[in-house]
């Protein structure tokens, strides 16, 4: 499992490779990753935006913006959580993915928090984060 806290928000990422959806032969690896933000800080907050930054295994990079995740701009008061999975193809047996949330406060202050960098690997190709 990967983590990272911001403003007393927890982003916990825990990725699984799909092999019955990849298939080497066609250049094709899938990924899960099932995320929970869970806020431990003590003021309501939105998530507004997502940015990811995906990383394939030759290095090249693919940005994704939007709104909200999986359809969804969830409020978290203090002590409440969210859980999501989605899902990442890649051309590669592994890669990485890192990224940042656009949250917002009841009051109107927009910040960001941090999404864990989290490792994408196939059961054959196994790398670590350095």
């Amino acid at each position: 499992m990967y983590r990272a806290v911001t403003r007393g928000i927890e982003v916990t990422v825990e990725p699984s490779f799909q092999p019955d959806r990849s298939s080497a032969e066609h250049g094709r690896y899938f990924w899960t990753y099932t995320i929970v933000i869970h806020n431990f800080g003590n003021e309501t907050v939105q998530l507004k935006t997502r940015h990811w930054i995906i990383t394939d295994g030759t290095g090249r990079n693919q940005e994704v913006r939007g709104e909200g995740v999986v359809g969804e701009q969830p409020v978290l008061a203090p002590g409440e959580r969210f859980e999501y999975t989605s899902g990442v193809p890649l051309p590669t047996a592994s890669g990485f993915m890192t990224g940042r949330y656009q949250m917002i406060t009841l009051k109107g202050e927009p910040f960001e928090i941090d999404i864990p960098t989290f490792s994408l690997d196939s059961p054959s190709q196994r790398r670590t984060l350095n």
